[in-house]
């Protein structure tokens, strides 16, 4: 049967981006994986598009050996839906395809003999569906302690739970009832993928069953989605730590699928979450190391700085004292040997004053001095106009 598979595989026509086939004949057609990788296409999705003027139905070649060897989970889950789940009939059918994923093998098969309908194949760079769900696990993993504890979150995330899974919320409310936690899991892993199979049914039909059946659908998710609220609403939001640290945990394992299905190619899917989780086993070092630098300030305390503020004999003391040394400094720097005195002394209105100075006098006049204390010293003109004068105070 293995070989079998192969030779039908074989006579089907490859697909590559931008072809376009226009042909009346019920062919197979299969996109290989691609195995150049591209760090651009790391959210594009390659999109066949199928239309015809009547109606069609597509139908996958699945390989009956990898139903019964599977590589993987996910193979095993698609082996699985692809052999069960038959699109209905249309005249026009979308399939999207990952470019870095397994080989997608289909056929086309009319409802009539006389069948022409086109095939055109295009890449969307960016799929922004894929991103959002890429984002969205990012976010999800490192808000996930916080979602765990509030409130709102566990009333919205019920009442969506049972609106989408039913099935899921329904067994979850009956587990008191179940005694055996086998019999319990074993039941929510046929419930968790019976959910997944109607949910993705309805998403494919989901145009459809909004304009045929609007009513039904408003009626459902008002109905159902109360009835979640008041249980979830009953029970009230978790409590106890032990069950927030499941649900914390639980949120985390959905966020690392979701990295891992928001992104075309397994290469950085897997980078993607060994960085998250490194990123987020930083966390308990950093801690380390904050908790032994509050004992080593403990331990080793530094002297407090002392601010002393000056009184106002102090502050002219230092003033003066100050001033004296600048200008101590000054006069020694003047009289250096390569000091350019008579550039100095050539560009000054008073050099008599600046020989003074260097010589030891003082760097002021007496007619300095003296209107000095006029504008500033008591009874000057500066201090009448700070008492007297409103418009300063």
């Amino acid at each position: 049967m293995y070989s079998l598979f192969h030779l039908s595989v074989q006579r089907c026509k490859t697909l590559k981006e931008k072809d376009l086939i226009r042909t009346s004949e019920s062919d197979c057609y299969c996109y290989n994986q691609n195995s150049h990788v591209e760090w651009k296409y790391v959210w594009s999705t390659m999109e066949v598009k199928i239309s015809s003027p009547g109606l069609f139905r597509i139908v996958y070649i699945t390989e009956k050996y990898n139903c019964q060897y599977p590589e993987t989970i996910l193979s095993f889950i698609k082996c699985v839906i692809h052999s069960f789940w038959t699109l209905k009939e249309s005249n026009e059918i979308t399939i999207i395809i990952n470019p870095y994923g397994e080989t997608v093998c289909f056929s086309v098969e009319p409802e009539r003999k006389i069948f022409n309908y086109m095939i055109h194949v295009n890449r969307n760079i960016v799929d922004f569906k894929l991103f959002f769900v890429f984002v969205a696990g990012v976010f999800l993993f490192f808000y996930a302690k916080t979602l765990s504890q509030s409130p709102t979150f566990y009333y919205s995330s019920g009442t969506v739970l049972g609106v989408l899974m039913t099935l899921v919320f329904v067994l979850l409310l009956m587990k008191r009832f179940i005694p055996k936690y086998s019999t319990f899991w074993a039941l929510m892993v046929g419930c968790w993928f019976a959910s997944v199979y109607v949910v993705c049914q309805l998403m494919e039909d989901l145009k459809w069953l909004w304009y045929e059946n609007r009513t039904y659908i408003l009626g459902y998710i008002l109905i159902v989605g109360f009835f979640s609220f008041v249980v979830c609403y009953k029970h009230g939001p978790l409590s106890d730590d032990r069950s927030r640290s499941h649900l914390m945990w639980t949120l985390r394992l959905l966020s690392l699928l979701l990295v891992y299905s928001g992104v075309a190619m397994p290469q950085f899917a897997y980078a993607a979450i060994i960085f998250l989780m490194s990123s987020w086993s930083l966390h308990y070092p950093l801690r380390a190391f904050s908790y032994m630098r509050w004992r080593m300030k403990q331990w080793f305390p530094s002297e407090e700085l002392v601010v002393k503020y000056l009184t106002e004999d102090e502050y002219r003391e230092q003033a003066d004292a100050e001033t004296n040394s600048a200008l101590e400094e000054l006069r020694q720097a003047c009289r250096k040997p390569d000091f350019p005195s008579w550039l100095v002394i050539s560009r000054l209105h008073t050099p008599g004053k600046f020989a003074d100075f260097v010589l030891g006098g003082s760097h002021l006049s007496p007619e300095e001095i003296s209107l000095h204390e006029e504008q500033y010293g008591l009874g000057g003109a500066f201090l009448e106009e700070q008492l007297f004068n409103p418009s300063t105070s």
